[in-house]
């Protein structure tokens, strides 16, 4: 049947689909027709990020589906939709955890009190978060269902505070004069005193609208049957008359004009009305603005909207990402540290190169000091690169950065601790290698072994950088609030160093300066007991060792743990980097710098042949002060001194003999037909001191040797008749014994009286009187000897 109906009251979409109601034409706007409002409102305020909470009800559905259709297209993305039947609560926190902070909501009035509590225990309301609901709920709505839930009335008001409701607009808000000839404000007045006492309906307006619809219908379609078919009437019509229908039907589409609702116009039998927007603000709805389907028009009154922020809500949750720097303040004051530690290097330098011919120092390796020095300043110049970050340096030049920090502070360490060994290694070959003990070990030598160690060096960050070169990676960390209490959320992002295969590369460096260690530490071992200052460096050599190794564990373990905080992790690295290489060069060279200034001379003498002066009276007896390497007792010390004294004074003694007899045996060999018996016990108590000569073992070995080859048994008989005997048997008569003398004591006195400060051992002639040698002198009674091996 071609049967029209008007309704102003029928807001189910439903009722739009014209396959079903071809002839279903309505006043009012249907809900679907808040949905281009929506979309205009969203557009305005610029978001473009949305999420939709429906009751699982066919009304609030397919206002829903429409609404994806609208928005789809339009750049404005739902990012999660959710439908709930009775509890919305799962649904709002799936909201939530999809970081939705524009809602678009459809559910009663009832339901509508359970989502704000919902919203209030997940603590979605706020600056944060916009809500849009219907706006067709009655007024204080809220009152009535507030005993159904489980939230608190403040608490509810607290969510509801801010959300926006979309509902049709009642009545015109313009001030024109409408078909009637009333203005929409003089019509409600006319209307609000015929009714009296009766209830209000908000579709009055409507329903005045659509009866001037009606009238302006048939008044088109009898025009048109007038100009067109002078037979046919108005009254002619019927429900199966379908021609009469189609004039109808046209001349309703045709309808346009202003009424108490605003511009009546129909397109596909919807009507295009006009749809408010208010606020709930302060327990009351409050009008904010309005959008005008006719003209496609949203308007926002002045100031009315009320936002919990300062400004609306942001669609999402904005992250701003910021780079983890290293603050300037801690770089500069780190690089000061760094200044002043390569000043002392340079230092060091000066102190080295200006005194590398003092024996103090040309016995140390100069060079080798040289280069250890210059590995240090290399360590200290890695630390101004790992300071450099994103917010120094661009991109590409950071990527740079991680490569040569790396080979500086590898190479430094290498060449700084591999000098270091290898003049250990020297000591260790002189002292400990019999073989080796008459060879010279030159510098250039020195310079080869640490040239090895910085080409494996070499050859493992050449391969590192060809197989697997380090590349600069972003790491983002978790979101943090803002600080300045903006609606927008920090995400920390930290620039590092790293490859493919970061943890087999690093072992590998690492194993190789361990071994490097550790062969430090056996050379410092093997060489502890080198006597000579200017040569044992091992005590400091131990020390720096352990300092570095319990620093580069720590820092390493440190470094790892702080990875996240940049200004941690960069300020243990510079202080491990500046503590080990101050700690090593001070041990290096403060020593010598004090020893230098203090007693030059005693740091290149052997411990074992040191004199030391203290006048303790007047009538010059002298005693003796040694530092013993074990610290050994006081009262042991002072017996020891006074039975070296004893001694020496013996030796002494024995000397003057010696020397008498040996003049005599080369002045008047013909005239000395013997030789007094204790001459050669005295010599025998020449060989029993052996305690103080211990480098001298070899060559008291000979003279003993010598002397049980001639026993003195023969010195005291000396009988003519001997000499008519073979001459086997005259051997020991006195005239061989002279000639022997005359030969051997000379040699005897000669090979022995070295080790204990008689003749130079250059003395090239054996047979030279012990006076001529200057060693051979008479030692003051002031000095006396005291081997540091006692």
């Amino acid at each position: 049947f071609d049967f029209f109906q008007l309704s102003f009251a029928a807001t189910t979409p439903e009722l739009a689909d014209k396959k079903k109601y071809p002839y279903f034409f309505r006043t009012v706007p249907s809900d679907n027709a808040v949905n281009p409002a929506i979309l205009k409102l969203l557009k305005y305020y610029q978001w473009k990020r949305v999420g939709t909470l429906t009751q699982d009800v066919q009304r609030f559905s397919e206002v829903r589906n429409d609404l994806t259709r609208v928005l789809y297209g339009e750049d404005i993305e739902i990012s999660d939709t959710e439908s709930f039947l009775n509890d919305p609560c799962t649904s709002v926190k799936k909201l939530k955890g999809n970081d939705v902070r524009i809602i678009l909501g459809q559910f009663d009035e009832e339901m509508a009190v359970k989502v704000f509590c919902c919203a209030y225990d997940e603590e979605m309301y706020g600056s944060k978060y916009q809500w849009i609901i219907p706006g067709w709920y009655e007024n204080l709505w809220w009152e009535s269902w507030i005993n159904s839930s489980q939230c608190l009335n403040k608490n509810l008001l607290a969510a509801m505070e801010g959300y926006i409701g979309v509902d049709f607009e009642p009545l015109s808000s313009k001030k024109t004069k409408t078909i009637s000839g009333r203005t929409p404000q003089q019509y409600e007045k006319e209307y609000n005193a015929k009714r009296g006492d009766g209830q209000s309906s908000k579709f009055h307006g409507y329903a005045y609208d659509g009866i001037w619809v009606i009238a302006q219908t048939l008044q088109r379609a009898m025009k048109y049957l007038n100009a067109t078919n002078k037979h046919q009437k108005i009254e002619d019509f019927n429900y199966t008359n379908h021609k009469l229908g189609k004039i109808f039907l046209d001349a309703m589409n045709e309808t346009n004009f202003l009424g108490v609702t605003g511009q009546v116009v129909f397109r596909n039998g919807e009507r295009m009305g006009t749809i408010k927007f208010t606020q709930f603000q302060e327990r009351k709805e409050v009008k904010v603005g309005e959008y005008n389907a006719v003209a496609d028009k949203l308007e926002i009154i002045n100031n009315s909207i009320r936002f919990q922020g300062l400004e609306p809500p942001k669609d999402k949750t904005i992250i701003q990402e910021e780079l983890r720097k290293i603050s300037l303040p801690l770089y500069s004051i780190l690089s000061a540290l760094t200044i002043l530690g390569m000043i002392m290097a340079s230092a060091f330098l000066f102190f080295n190169i200006k005194n590398r011919n003092q024996k103090l120092i040309k016995m140390s390796s100069p060079y080798m000091n040289n280069l250890i020095i210059l590995g240090g300043m290399l360590s200290y110049a890695s630390i101004f690169l790992f300071g450099l970050d994103g917010s120094f340096v661009s991109e590409k030049t950071f990527e740079t950065l991680c490569t040569v920090r790396t080979w500086i502070l590898t190479v430094g360490y290498t060449t700084a601790f591999g000098a270091m060994f290898a003049k250990t290694w020297r000591v260790h070959a002189i002292f400990k290698n019999v073989k080796m003990k008459k060879k010279i070990i030159k510098d250039q030598k020195l310079l080869v072994i640490v040239g090895g160690m910085l080409l494996i060096d070499l050859c493992i960050l050449i391969c590192w950088q060809v197989v697997d070169p380090l590349r600069r990676t972003v790491e983002k960390y978790n979101m943090e609030p803002d600080p300045a209490g903006r609606d927008i959320s920090i995400r920390p992002i930290l620039e590092h160093c790293e490859n493919t295969h970061m943890t087999i590369w690093l072992g590998i460096v690492y194993a190789y300066k361990g071994l490097l260690m550790l062969f430090g530490c056996f050379l410092a071992w093997e060489t502890r007991n080198v006597s000579i200052p200017a040569l044992n460096d091992s005590k400091y050599i131990g020390m720096s060792v352990y300092n570095v190794g319990i620093m580069c564990i720590i820092g390493a373990a440190v470094s790892f743990l702080t990875r996240d905080q940049p200004n941690v992790q960069f300020c243990i690295v510079a202080l491990v980097i500046i503590f080990c290489s101050t700690i090593t060069l001070c041990l290096v060279f403060v020593p010598k710098l004090i020893t230098l200034r203090t007693n030059p001379d005693a740091a290149t003498q052997n411990r074992r042949f040191q004199f030391t002066q203290n006048q303790k009276k007047e009538d010059s007896k002298t005693s003796t002060s040694v530092t013993s390497v074990n610290q050994a007792s006081t009262s042991r010390l002072e017996g020891l001194q006074s039975e070296n004294h004893r001694l020496r004074m013996k030796i002494t003694e024995l000397d003057k003999d010696l020397e008498e007899v040996t003049m005599q045996l080369q002045d008047t060999p013909e005239k000395t037909t013997y030789i007094k018996q204790n001459h050669y016990q005295d010599l025998n108590d020449i060989l029993s001191i052996r305690n103080f000569t211990d480098s001298k073992d070899g060559e008291k070995a000979i003279l003993k040797n010598h002397l049980d080859q001639n026993p003195p048994a023969q010195w005291g008989s000396s009988d003519p008749s001997r000499t008519s005997k073979d001459p086997i048997e005259d051997i020991n008569s006195p005239e061989h014994i002279q000639r022997r003398l005359s030969l051997q004591l000379p040699i005897l006195h000669h090979a022995y009286l070295p080790s204990i400060g008689g003749v130079d051992a250059s003395c090239a002639s054996p047979c030279v009187s012990p006076s001529a040698s200057p060693r051979h002198r008479h030692v003051p009674p002031s000095f006396r000897v005291m081997v540091s091996g006692l």
